[in-house]
């Protein structure tokens, strides 16, 4: 990650607020990724930050990709637009996954051209596809625990265990083709446990689906949720990876071809904030500073994200519990309420926040007219 230094002189250079983007780190959080889980072909999740710089150092490793929007699917399709088409679309086959299981029509209609692979959940996106995406193969999304997830999907997402056959074979009856099954199991899940139910779950429905005369999966996405090391209580990678593995390896023969969709994992890791104090005051005994970042920016996912992101000084001096106020005029835009941070920092002083790639530009706005952080890449041995 980037040195104190370096931020200093970018935040110089660019201004602040700024995000700076490391992309050896997500190299090697992709290597670390593909060391532990090598069976498993990596389908970056676009949504956790949309830039296209990012998705380029992610499809130069060997990368595919999930999105969950037409914008999202164009920031991929600009790496290959240049190839032959039949080359193009073979790439849009084994390396997108629109992952969204519920689409209006006229993304389906934009997506027939490229033949993609879709997510599906109910009866009604069965009958969409086949009157709007009739080229599109299929994959059914699984309803599976999320217990510990941050952020949990299940509730709004996934066909029950119970009906799952019968939606695939109410598809194949529609003329439509399903090629698999995918789950996810929240996001940030450091319950481990939830990819080992949700792998064995897959595996009996692949099993009903064959007894019930369905012979045309050969794929299993198995989702996100793996978590960023914020700090100390996420368990090691390399924990989780054994779990998955073993599973996999006694469940699913070699022929079936097993996707994932980090995200967070990716780029968490791989993003620095650099805020400059803009203000500072002493309420009801309280030292509280004002950044030009906040809530309705880059610390979004404090918000959206359930995340805490805790902010570092580059000034030395005493430690004192703070309060860190955004700067728009919203009373929500609070980043923390109890910051330990040195006491003599001044306006103009800068601080840093680490780890905060995923889902920080996801959700920014210009709120009061603030606008978004700017975003700096550094790629320290490309």
């Amino acid at each position: 990650m980037p040195s104190q230094g370096l931020l200093r002189k970018l935040a110089k250079k660019h201004g602040t607020p700024l995000l700076v983007v490391d992309h050896e780190v997500i190299r090697e959080n992709y290597a670390t990724f593909k060391r532990y889980l090598p069976r498993i072909q990596a389908y970056y999740a676009v949504k956790a930050f949309a830039d296209p710089v990012v998705v380029k150092t992610l499809f130069d490793v060997g990368a595919s990709f999930d999105v969950a929007s037409m914008p999202e699917f164009k920031i991929v399709y600009e790496k290959i637009k240049d190839m032959p088409p039949k080359r193009r679309q073979d790439w849009i086959w084994d390396k997108i996954i629109y992952a969204h299981p519920i689409k209006a029509d006229s993304t389906l209609r934009e997506l027939d051209e490229y033949k993609p692979l879709v997510t599906y959940d109910n009866p009604d996106e069965i009958r969409k596809i086949k009157k709007y995406a009739p080229h599109a193969g299929l994959a059914l999304r699984l309803k599976v625990p999320n217990t510990g997830a941050m952020v949990e999907l299940s509730s709004k997402f996934g066909a029950s265990p119970g009906e799952a056959v019968d939606l695939i074979l109410e598809a194949d009856k529609a003329g439509l083709v399903v090629e698999g099954l995918s789950f996810h199991v929240g996001s940030q899940t450091t319950n481990f446990e939830n990819y080992v139910q949700a792998i064995n779950l897959a595996a009996n429905i692949f099993q009903e689906a064959r007894d019930r005369g369905y012979n045309k999966m050969n794929l299993l996405d198995i989702g996100g949720g793996f978590p960023a090391p914020y700090d100390s209580s996420v368990k090691p990678f390399r924990e989780l990876a054994h779990k998955i593995n073993a599973e996999l390896n006694r469940l699913f023969p070699k022929e079936i071809q097993i996707l994932a969709e980090p995200g967070r994992f990716m780029v968490a890791t791989a993003v620095t904030a650099v805020s400059g104090i803009i203000g500072r005051a002493i309420r009801d005994g309280k030292l509280c500073y004002y950044i030009d970042d906040g809530v309705y920016h880059t610390f979004s996912g404090i918000i959206f994200d359930h995340c805490h992101y805790h902010l570092r000084a580059f000034k030395k001096g005493a430690g004192q519990i703070c309060t860190v106020f955004g700067p728009t005029c919203d009373a929500l835009d609070v980043i923390s309420m109890a910051e330990e941070l040195p006491s003599n920092l001044q306006i103009g002083d800068l601080l840093y926040s680490r780890n905060i790639g995923a889902y920080s530009i996801a959700s920014s706005t210009f709120f009061n007219g603030f606008p978004p952080a700017k975003i700096t890449h550094i790629n320290r041995t490309a």
